[in-house]
């Protein structure tokens, strides 16, 4: 089926108590293994691609990748730009075709975020595009976004943030953090119910990748509907790769290194598909 938006299928989410997997992909094979992983759980699916990915590939590129592969399949695919760190980087990948838009402006202050966040939502809006964006600072880094440390998003500049921004899907930042983590974290899993309790729109989880699927779980009933996962899918599909030339060492195909990369990554997203409950939503 065509590519969707995040729209519906976060409001499906949030009515429905359950969370849609949102995955980072890099290339070719790490697309066709989130796909495949999403039809055999027959789940909705979100796959991202951040600033770093997109100058390496291009957006014109992975939309023709991902829209070639989403025709062979019958669940809900949705395009998202992950993070995107400029107003012109936005415009481009809604012009490229992609179907849902990050614009992060949480290293910003209060005015400064909903300023640039109110930009990109005015022009994707007459195209039909959602737009996710964040309040608060996630930790850690991935790719070129690197934070300090965490700084908490407060209920009540959520609700006005939301309110003044008019965007689909709002990260809030909970102590989780990008990339793996040095030691268990501690998540402020009420601050969740208390921005559930006074912002409308379908919250994201960032991060994700590392948390145990207790606290996954536990974040996605408390009001998460969309969870991010990018560092631990790159390990899986290099260490295949790895693993493969270790017992292989002669192997010299490139496509026997995509292959076993694909299938780690695959029964990575299942099991996560699994933990986030969507599960079994496509179409639902």
């Amino acid at each position: 089926m065509p590519l969707v938006t995040t729209k519906q299928m976060l409001l499906d989410a949030q009515k429905g108590h359950y969370a849609v997997g949102a995955f980072n992909v890099e290339n070719m094979e790490m697309v066709k293994a989130v796909l495949q992983a999403a039809e055999e759980m027959r789940a909705p699916v979100i796959l991202q691609t951040t600033p770093s990915t997109v100058r390496y590939g291009e957006l014109e590129n992975y939309v023709a990748i991902v829209s070639a592969e989403t025709k062979k399949f019958s669940v809900p695919v949705c395009l998202h730009l992950d993070h995107g760190d400029s107003f012109a980087l936005a415009v481009q990948a809604i012009h490229a075709g992609y179907t849902s838009i990050m614009i992060d402006g949480s290293g910003k202050n209060l005015k400064a975020n909903i300023k640039l966040t109110q930009k990109v939502v005015e022009v994707a809006k007459v195209c039909g595009i959602p737009v996710e964006a964040e309040l608060g600072q996630v930790g850690g880094k991935e790719d070129d976004l690197e934070a300090d440390g965490d700084k908490y998003t407060d209920p009540d500049e959520a609700k006005e943030f939301a309110q003044r921004t008019g965007i689909s899907s709002l990260a809030i930042a909970i102590g989780t953090a990008h990339g793996f983590y040095a030691k268990t974290p501690v998540l402020d899993k009420e601050r969740i119910s208390k921005i559930r309790n006074c912002v409308g729109i379908p919250l994201v989880l960032h991060g994700a990748s590392g948390l145990s699927d207790e606290d996954v779980r536990e974040c996605v009933a408390r009001g998460m509907c969309k969870v991010n996962f990018a560092t631990e899918l790159r390990v899986a599909y290099t260490t295949a790769g790895k693993t493969l030339l270790s017992e292989e060492p002669d192997t010299f195909d490139p496509k026997k290194f995509g292959i076993a990369g694909m299938n780690a990554v695959k029964e990575l997203v299942k099991n996560r598909i699994s933990i986030c409950g969507c599960a079994g939503k496509a179409g639902a």
